[in-house]
């Protein structure tokens, strides 16, 4: 069985464009997700999806350069980029990230990821997104293959097709669904990357960890923004995009 986490990846962003190419102490967003989400022992393969479009060049020249598969599909339907990659490769278990998401935990990714697998069959979707208790940035979201094939199936309406698993989590009369909760509610932070403030917090975040512990933690990040509260209130004020 392949456990894959899929990367959605493109460089067409409303808000920061070119995000995740961005660059932090001489190494891009992207790179930074990528080398944490290696971490996740349950993690069998890493796959970028990105687009057909010309721009998307550079993220495909990336992941050559660091030896990770990609697939290319559709800029709009990203459920059938997902659907595609997903079959392309083999995946058996489907482990959703989104490449604005440079700081994730692979702890918590671990956690998601084998709660899914220790109820295998009695779940289709296990997210610790559907309550939030972990700080945004950290969003993980698995699936089996045959539900996001039903997705990509049964799902007609365009913000299905734009936002991947929000058909599944929208139809839970539909598909089983169950919710991994961190011990304290720290949903209260913002680690994504979707504004020039998001990058400038991440950055900050970066430059004084990296450096000295490349494998810090949600913890670590959180007792950092302890000793400066003021970095919280660089993108306290931002609001995430309604569906």
């Amino acid at each position: 069985m392949k456990v894959a986490a899929i990367i959605q990846a493109r460089m067409g962003s409303t808000r920061l464009p070119g995000k995740i190419l961005k660059k932090v102490l001489d190494k891009t967003l992207l790179e930074y997700q990528i080398e944490r989400v290696k971490r996740a022992k349950t993690i069998d393969e890493i796959i970028i999806a990105t687009t057909t479009k010309k721009s998307d060049d550079r993220i495909v020249q990336l992941c050559q350069q660091l030896s990770i598969p990609y697939y290319r599909g559709s800029e709009e339907d990203v459920l059938s980029r997902y659907y595609e990659a997903a079959t392309e490769f083999n995946v058996d278990v489907i482990v959703r990230l989104t490449s604005d998401c440079p700081i994730i935990d692979p702890n918590v990714i671990d956690k998601v990821v084998e709660h899914y697998l220790e109820n295998k069959g009695r779940y289709d979707y296990v997210s610790n997104t559907l309550t939030r208790t972990y700080p945004r940035g950290l969003d993980t979201e698995v699936m089996s293959y045959e539900a996001l094939k039903r997705a990509h199936k049964e799902a007609k309406e365009l913000t299905y097709r734009e936002h991947v698993t929000a058909y599944i989590y929208h139809h839970p009369n539909e598909f089983k669904l169950c919710s991994v909760l961190n011990e304290k509610d720290e949903s209260k932070h913002r680690w994504t990357v979707d504004t020039e403030e998001d990058f400038l917090l991440i950055k900050n975040i970066v430059e004084t960890l990296y450096p000295i512990n490349p494998l810090f933690t949600l913890e670590d990040v959180i007792l950092i923004l302890r000793d400066k509260p003021e970095w919280v209130q660089i993108n306290a004020h931002i609001e995430q995009k309604k569906l």
